[in-house]
């Protein structure tokens, strides 16, 4: 399909749907920071504030509801820090007193992030019993050195453990997050690991490549790191094993079981709406009325997070997005999903006419990185070189 005709951008938004909404809850601390990670997480220095906790985050989530009335959460994630740190009887109260005070869709999709060195069975079971429906659990290598090489809590055992007990509680919907590119890893250890994430079962595997993120021990002590040429070997050699085994990879670092594609993730992915609360959390809402998409984050430090409870003063600051960026950051999300977007999604969840994407769609599709009918997809060449791809469509003003 050729559409290579000159739109001029508009000046305003004009949605008359709104996108699906979800909510995502933030659980600050952690057991030990891990060299690599980037997230607004805090080691454990003391007992959890988790009662203080959970009545900052029900206040926070009473002044969100006001700008959400009448709308639907269709998915929850809590993440962190370590979630799986908290007590199950912690989870169930912050989940029903979310019953209590919004509208959530019966079938819910309601995930707890969990790292192997904080969980037993009998946690599983708990969390279960309390309304987690899905567990992601961190893992990252199976490889005992590479694990201790990248600062984790845990070793192969507990790693193992963690996805067997996942199983007995129940869980037939559960995520492995699998690192790969650890320091000084062959592909052989690679796709040993990758194997045994396999081999356990989950409905839900993420894969994806260690990278150095700014404000981490890593990037300012950087590990020697697999070369290019390994990482393409990896990967080359990794997704056709999960697609033998029956892991559809639907976005990057994505690969699920039939009907088992993350509903949360995929909500961020097509730049859907979600309510952010705790402390650091972000949140992306857009207003009919209004006629604008608003980001909002929250105080990162958890100390003034509980603080702000007695204030009611938990934003740290806003953004209304302009038309470039909504437009921008819909196509840096959707391109990431194999199978791309409709033009009705982008209309709905951006309230712009798909004719503003026309111009600069072509011009990717004829150099080979899209391929576009109903449906706006990478292509083989386009997902090899996404990060080139994604940039093309940055705004003209961006930094």
């Amino acid at each position: 399909m050729r559409i290579s005709e000159h739109i001029e951008m508009p000046d305003s938004f004009n949605f008359t749907a709104l996108p699906p909404l979800a909510l995502y809850i933030h659980i600050p601390w952690c057991v030990r920071k891990c060299p690599y990670c980037d997230f607004n997480s805090h080691e454990q220095k003391q007992a959890l504030p988790e009662r203080d906790y959970v009545t900052a985050l029900l206040a926070d989530l009473e002044q969100e509801l006001s700008g959400v009335w009448g709308r639907t959460i269709q998915s929850i994630f809590i993440g962190g820090g370590t979630p799986s740190l908290f007590s199950a009887d912690s989870i169930n109260e912050l989940l029903s007193g979310i019953r209590a005070r919004g509208a959530l869709k019966p079938d819910a999709e309601i995930t707890l992030e969990a790292n192997p060195g904080t969980v037993e069975q009998q946690k599983f079971n708990e969390f279960r019993a309390a309304g987690i429906n899905r567990l992601s659990i961190g893992i990252q290598s199976f490889n005992d050195d590479k694990l201790q090489q990248i600062g984790r809590i845990h070793g192969r055992r507990e790693a193992i453990r963690a996805a067997e007990a996942a199983h007995a509680a129940g869980f037939d919907n559960f995520n492995l997050d699998l690192m790969f590119g650890l320091p000084n890893q062959t592909t052989a250890e690679a796709l040993e690991d990758l194997q045994t994430a396999i081999d356990l079962e989950p409905a839900h595997v993420s894969w994806y490549q260690l990278t150095l993120e700014p404000n981490t021990y890593f990037h300012k002590h950087p590990p020697t790191l697999p070369n290019d040429d390994s990482l393409w070997d990896i990967q080359q050699a990794g997704q056709p094993r999960l697609a033998e085994s029956g892991y559809t990879q639907y976005e990057v670092s994505a690969y699920a079981g039939d009907g088992k594609q993350c509903r949360h993730n995929l909500n961020y992915w097509r730049f859907g709406d979600y309510l952010g609360i705790g402390a650091g959390a972000h949140g992306k809402i857009t207003s009919a009325a209004e006629q604008q998409i608003v980001r909002r984050w929250k105080v990162k430090n958890p100390r003034d997070y509980l603080n702000a409870c007695n204030t009611r003063h938990f934003t740290g600051g806003e953004q209304i997005l302009g038309i470039d960026d909504a437009r921008f950051e819909f196509l840096l999300n959707a391109l990431r999903l194999n199978q791309g977007f409709a033009f009705p999604e982008f209309e709905q969840n951006t309230g712009l006419a798909a004719t503003t994407l026309h111009e600069a769609l072509s011009h990717q599709a004829e150099r080979g990185l899209l391929e576009i009918t109903d449906r706006v997809m990478p292509t083989e060449k386009g997902r090899q070189y996404l990060n080139e791809l994604l940039e093309s469509f940055l705004p003209d003003d961006a930094g």
